[in-house]
């Protein structure tokens, strides 16, 4: 039998593509999540952690809202699956940032589950519904720092001016999330025809979240300009790429509040804040020192496999 320390090791080689599906993985059960919510299935299993008094998984009684909302939590344990899988291959390379941050993501995971579930005991309410939401929003976010701690480019600390322009998009853009779930709380989309809604104002909410999205957009934008004028290209690549989401993302929740919010447009929505959330991470971490391979290993020498760091 192959001992632990040989798996580990060859584990270890599949680290960034690990580190990848992480990253992929917790954004496809944003999307899902949004599937359950937009088909008014979230209390298709009643309770939890079984689907209903009598079984842990759905049943015919439950109908096809119970088959979707079993179907999302099962997708549970293959994020699972692959943030454990990662974390011994970050294990196995002997490389400790990677190591930490793959553990914070298989820690979140579980976390995220048992908040799901208080969702699902109080009948969806809508504030625990948020909080759902913005953990998978960190989570994506620790997911991006591990991709940029395996393959990012070497750069040193940016100066003053934009790295207090990238810490102030990022917490703008933490705002425009969570002002995003509250606009989500007044609406028409609970999850469950029965469930409880916030009680604000729909358009009230609407107008003050994109207020918060002009300050976010206006944050990049001077960002953008001042990272080109200090020839800081990598925070440049990052930070275009970024307004680009901004700006599709803008038009597209312009575009479902006019059309009353119909399903396909709400659940692209969701889409682009988990990929918001990702670039906004991305910003954050470009105008941070880093070095790779300098971290490598415990014992301070350089990885051995290339799947680990930039050639």
């Amino acid at each position: 039998m192959m001992d632990t320390n040989a798996l580990l090791t060859r584990l270890a080689r599949w680290l960034w593509p690990l580190a990848v599906a992480n990253l992929l993985a917790n954004i496809g059960i944003v999307v899902t999540g949004a599937a359950v919510r937009l088909t008014g299935s979230g209390l298709g299993c009643p309770t939890w952690p079984r689907c209903s008094d009598e079984s842990y998984v759905a049943h015919g009684e439950l109908g096809i809202h119970g088959v979707i909302e079993f179907g999302n939590r099962t997708l549970t344990f293959v994020l699972a699956a692959v943030a454990v899988l990662c974390f011994l291959a970050a294990l196995g390379a002997r490389h400790r940032r990677a190591t930490r941050l793959s553990l914070v993501i298989g820690l979140g995971i579980p976390l995220q589950a048992v908040i799901g579930g208080i969702t699902v005991l109080t009948d969806l309410n809508p504030w625990i519904v948020a909080g759902h939401f913005l953990l998978s929003m960190a989570i994506i976010m620790v997911c991006v720092a591990l991709l940029d701690e395996l393959r990012s480019p070497d750069r040193g600390a940016a100066p003053p001016l934009p790295r207090a322009l990238a810490w102030a998009t990022l917490a703008a853009g933490w705002v425009v999330l969570y002002l995003g779930t509250v606009v989500t709380g007044a609406g028409p989309h609970a999850g469950d025809t029965d469930s409880p809604r916030n009680g604000l104002d729909p358009s009230t909410i609407s107008h003050v979240h994109a207020i918060a999205v002009y300050v976010l957009v206006g944050l990049t934008v001077a960002l953008l300009v001042v990272a080109l004028r200090g020839g800081h290209r990598w925070l440049a690549t990052v930070t275009g790429l970024v307004l680009v989401i901004e700006l599709l993302q803008g038009l597209l929740g312009w575009v479902q509040y006019w059309l009353d919010l119909p399903v396909g447009l709400v659940a692209l929505h969701m889409l682009g804040a988990a990929l918001l959330a990702a670039g906004l991470a991305r910003i954050a971490l470009a105008v941070l020192p880093h070095r790779a391979g300098h971290e490598a290993q415990a014992g301070g020498e350089p990885q051995p496999h290339a799947a680990t760091r930039l050639p």
